[in-house]
C-alpha cells in the first residue's frame, strides 16, 4: 500500500475552519484499504479551477455554503467543463438541502456540521470508485 501513489483531494472552502474540519475527518487515510491522501486547499473559486485544470485531482470536496461562489455551482461547471472529471463531494448547509447536490451533479453529499465518520465514509466510497475506473499502472 505504501509504494501507491497518494490520492489526491481538493477542498474549497472560503472558511479556513472547514477546510480544516475536512482534513482532520479524512485525516492521512481515511479507510485502511486506500492510499494516503494528499490534500490541495483552495479558498477562492479561481483556485479550484486552477487547479482542477492541471489535472490529477482524484476527489474534488467543495463546500455549498462557500461565498461568493458556492461548491454546488462550481461542481456543476467542473462536471460541464472537464472531460471525466474525478468524483465531486459537496458539503451541504442541512441534510435536507442533498436534493440540489443533484442539481450539482455531485456524486454524494455531507451535510455541516461534518460528522467525521460519515464524510470518511463516502469519502472512502467516491475513492474506491475513482481507483477502479483509473487504468492499472505497472511498477
Amino acid at each position: 500500500m505504501s509504494s501507491e501513489r497518494p490520492l489526491k483531494v481538493l477542498v474549497y472552502s472560503d472558511d479556513r475552519t472547514t477546510r480544516e474540519s475536512v482534513r482532520l475527518a479524512l485525516g492521512k487515510r481515511p479507510a485502511a484499504d486506500l492510499p494516503t491522501l494528499e490534500y490541495f486547499e483552495c479558498a477562492t473559486e479561481p483556485a479550484v479551477i486552477k487547479t482542477m485544470d492541471k489535472g490529477g485531482i482524484d476527489l474534488a470536496i467543495l463546500d455549498g455554503e462557500a461565498v461568493p461562489a458556492g461548491g454546488m455551482g462550481i461542481a456543476r461547471q467542473l462536471k460541464d467543463e472537464i472531460f471525466q472529471c474525478p468524483p465531486v463531494l459537496v458539503i451541504t448547509g442541512r441534510p435536507q438541502d442533498a436534493w440540489l447536490a443533484t442539481w450539482s451533479r455531485a456524486e454524494a453529499a455531507v451535510s455541516h456540521p461534518i460528522d467525521p465518520v460519515r464524510m470518511a465514509e463516502v469519502t472512502a466510497d467516491l475513492l474506491r470508485q475513482r481507483l477502479a475506473k483509473l487504468p492499472a499502472t505497472t511498477a
